[in-house]
């Protein structure tokens, strides 16, 4: 604080003494009976207009006599009264001034008061009274203390003397370090050297610690260092003011942890493995011992019923984290059934969906304890412990509860720390809860998948067959790539694979109706290139269909990719066509792997380009791989490389198809996929002469007895009497057909696998039909009779006509003496 030269105020004196100031003297009577200059510059009367005049002239209102006279009965008492007050000034307005009334003589019969007065609006900074100043540091609600050049105490406020705990006589003349051993002092002095020796003041330096006035907790503080300087700029010391800010630290740190929490929790949408996150974050941060107990349900992906029937809440433990190594604490593993008294606290604040907190829980005095025997005893060994229950609440249904528990840390909960377990336990029941219905979706999207994909593959004695599906990452679970295993007539079987573009349920459903439409198209025994033709155009459709109402299915389907192989038993050959997809891999019997130079023909839905098919030779002991591009392809792996990692795998040939495929994926997959994967391999087996008989008939309906004949004696020859009969009429009825409906040449074909087929074809592209006979006709019930005495029966076309084929079931005892190779013991 500044004063005039010359003028240096003491606990007595101060601004009013001094010559400026306005002053009047008024006797007992109330009569101005002195009057100065000063004062007729601030109220504007001349002495003459005042002197042997009332005071009261000066009084801003009438009602304000009674007050004055209050204060000059006070100032009998006291000698002095200071305090503000209006008073009038010559020209009407009123003025705020500032009084000081001093008795001036102690007689009943001369008493007098000097009014001394000043002009508060225009009163310098230094005017204010020393009382006022006094009584604005010591009460002021900041901690204020000043300290010499070489840092010790000199002065110090009432609020400063109760944060520190520490009397003020201890500390004037002494060090920080001296009375505040919780504090980093060496800190502090190093902030309050830098502000004498620079002159730029600190703001707002905040530190943490404990001080004598409450030495068992950790309290924030926030202070503002400034220099003081003498009038010629020198440093006197340095001021300090300081506020407790712990409340301020607290929340800040609660938002921290929350932040935090939202970083480290929640990322995996696995419900257990969220609810593990959960114990690992909150151990030490804020308990020594946590656990993290789910509803059945939850854990299934199920909806929990907010209020079960029954009155139970079964739970398991999903989590649970100690700061002792393998939670000695626990008395239920993880994963285990909950089991605890009904008038726990864990159970009740289920059942009321509140918190619950217990500072102090003793083992002997507490009920519900006593009828856990198991939690009894733990407590016992661990101590009493201080703890919390908090439900898990999401979208007003409780998934669970976490228990948060206290040995070992210095300090019981608190209702703070009850309001900071409610907040993160609430952010972990929205990741629990998005957890759960996570798993219900993936639950369904994977029983969709599944229920799309083949459930089996069968080659039949034709084909032996192995497959891997692996969809790209564990959060979509479902894909787009297919595969399939297709029984065609005449002991052909076809091999599929398709890629879908994208992942999830859009791309499961595209792939679900691509893969039904190619089991429509391929009992139709359309040739390969025929069957992606008409898939293309399936495609188009779809695709102009879904293209303004559902744009991601749109998506999925435009693009897809698709390799349709065809492989005869009885030629040994593969007839395979594909719309965008990569050509398979074919392993040689000597175990060389190649590539086909199979045509590319355009992904599905572009319409384009025709498709083309190609022919290879598949002998006994090759070996077949189709695939989709997420085996051989990734973002850090070119198509080239992928090639030659699959050929080097697939070159071990000997392996079961089973073990290939697990080499196949075991190799190629080290690292994270990226897209989904489809693997399908084929060991195709020939049909050797014995098992597959022809005969070319003439054109003569007389030929139809030799053809019966013929069919009889293979029969017998494979050891099928059972099977005679119903073959006979089999062969008479289509032989016939053939005949007398088609075109020459006619030829007769009988194979044996785990099937009795009959073929007859003829040059004729004629499609034949199931008649309905009337009663009175004596034909037209031919085909009718095949459909009945056979398992199924058909028409293919091929290049030069078609062929009308029925297969039979073997005999059961057949089929049990029959070898590996399809050959009968």
């Amino acid at each position: 604080m500044m004063f005039p030269k010359g003028v240096t105020p003491d606990g007595t004196h101060g601004p009013f003494e001094m010559a400026n100031v306005a002053a009047a003297v008024i006797d007992a009577k109330g009569t101005v009976v002195g009057w100065t200059g000063a004062a007729e510059r601030l109220l504007g009367y001349g002495a003459a207009e005042l002197l042997d005049r009332s005071a009261a002239t000066l009084l801003a209102q009438p009602e304000d006599a009674s007050r004055a006279a209050e204060v000059a009965e006070e100032c009998g008492a006291r000698e002095s009264w200071v305090g503000l007050a209006g008073a009038r000034h010559r020209d009407g307005r009123r003025l705020e001034v500032g009084l000081r009334v001093t008795a001036m003589s102690d007689t009943a019969d001369r008493k007098a008061w000097l009014v001394t007065a000043i002009d508060v609006s225009k009163a310098p900074t230094w005017a204010v009274s020393v009382e006022v100043l006094e009584a604005f540091l010591t009460r002021s609600p900041l901690g204020m203390a000043v300290l010499s050049p070489d840092l010790r105490y000199v002065w110090m406020n009432d609020t400063l003397e109760r944060y520190g705990g520490v009397p003020r006589e201890e500390r004037l003349g002494r060090r920080m370090s001296d009375s505040l051993p919780g504090l980093n002092t060496e800190a502090l002095e190093a902030q309050m050297r830098r502000v004498l020796e620079t002159g730029v003041p600190v703001i707002d330096y905040e530190y943490r610690g404990w001080t004598w006035a409450d030495p068992h907790q950790e309290h924030a503080y926030s202070t503002s260092f400034f220099r003081l300087d003498d009038p010629d700029g020198r440093p006197l010391g340095v001021c300090y003011m300081g506020m407790d800010v712990t409340d301020r630290w607290r929340a800040r740190e609660r938002l921290a942890l929350l932040s935090e929490a939202s970083a480290c929790i929640g990322g995996t949408l696995n419900v257990m493995r969220t609810a593990q996150e959960l114990a690992d974050f909150s151990v030490p941060r804020l308990a020594d011992f946590v656990t993290v107990d789910l509803l059945e349900a939850v854990l299934h992906g199920e909806e929990p019923d907010s209020r079960p029937p029954d009155g139970t809440y079964p739970a398991r433990r999903a989590g649970q984290q100690s700061i002792h190594e393998g939670c000695p604490e626990s008395v239920i593993a993880t994963g285990d059934p909950i089991a605890a008294p009904m008038s726990s606290p864990y159970i009740q604040s289920m059942v009321t969906g509140t918190s619950m907190l217990e500072p102090c829980l003793d083992s002997d005095t507490t009920p519900w304890v006593a009828e856990d025997p198991a939690r009894a005893e733990s407590i016992k060994e661990f101590g009493t412990p201080s703890a919390m229950w908090v439900p898990l609440v999401a979208r007003g249904t409780v998934l669970g509860v976490a228990t948060f528990i206290r040995t070992e840390h210095p300090h019981p909960f608190e209702e703070d720390d009850l309001l900071l377990a409610e907040e993160l336990v609430s952010r972990a029941a929205v990741w629990v809860e998005n957890a759960r219905r996570y798993t219900r979706e993936h639950a369904a999207a994977l029983a969709l998948q599944r229920s799309l994909l083949p459930q089996a593959l069968n080659g039949g004695t034709a084909m032996e067959v192995a497959s891997r599906y692996l969809p790209a990452g564990a959060r979509e679970g479902v894909s787009g790539d297919w595969f399939d295993v297709i029984q065609l007539s005449g002991a052909r079987v076809a091999l599929v694979v398709g890629d879908v573009v994208g992942h999830g349920l859009n791309a499961a459903a595209t792939m679900g109706r691509l893969r039904t439409a190619v089991q429509t198209l391929a009992d139709m025994d359309l040739p390969p290139d025929e069957l992606l033709a008409h898939l293309d155009d399936l495609v188009i459709r779809l695709t102009e269909e879904n293209g303004g109402d559902d744009e991601p299915i749109a998506t999925a389907v435009l693009g897809a990719t698709c390799l349709y192989a065809v492989y005869d038993p009885v030629t040994q050959l593969c007839t395979m066509a594909r719309a965008g997809h990569p050509p398979p891999a074919v392993v040689t019997p000597g175990g060389k792997v190649v590539f086909p130079d199979l045509p590319a023909g355009p992904p599905l839905g572009l319409g384009s380009l025709p498709f083309e098919s190609a022919e290879i030779s598949l002998p006994e002991g090759s070996l077949i791989a189709l695939y989709t591009d997420g085996l051989i392809e990734s973002s850090d792996q070119d198509i080239d490389v992928g090639l030659s990692r699959l050929s080097d795998v697939l070159a071990q040939s000997g392996l079961p198809p089973e073990e290939l495929c697990s080499a196949v994926v075991n190799n190629l997959l080290t690292g994270p996929q990226t897209d989904d994967v489809a693997l399908l391999l084929a060991r195709p087996h020939a049909l050797g002469a014995d098992r597959v008989a022809s005969w070319d008939l003439p054109t003569d309906p007389a030929i139809v007895a030799s053809a019966r004949e013929l069919a009889v004696r293979q029969l017998l020859g494979w050891r099928l009497d059972d099977l005679v009969m119903t073959t006979e009429l089999v062969v008479s009825e289509l032989v016939t057909n053939a005949i007398r409906h088609g075109t020459g040449p006619v030829r007769l074909r009988m194979i044996r696998h785990d099937k009795l087929i009959c073929e007859v074809s003829d040059a004729s592209n004629t499609s034949p039909r199931m008649g309905h006979a009337r009663t009175t006709d004596e034909g037209g019930r031919g085909l009718f009779l095949v459909a009945q005495l056979t398992r199924r029966w058909g028409t293919r076309y091929t290049r030069s006509g078609k062929i009308i084929w029925a297969e039979e079931d073997l005999p059961a005892q057949v089929g049990t003496r029959a070898g590996a190779d399809g050959s009968t013991a």
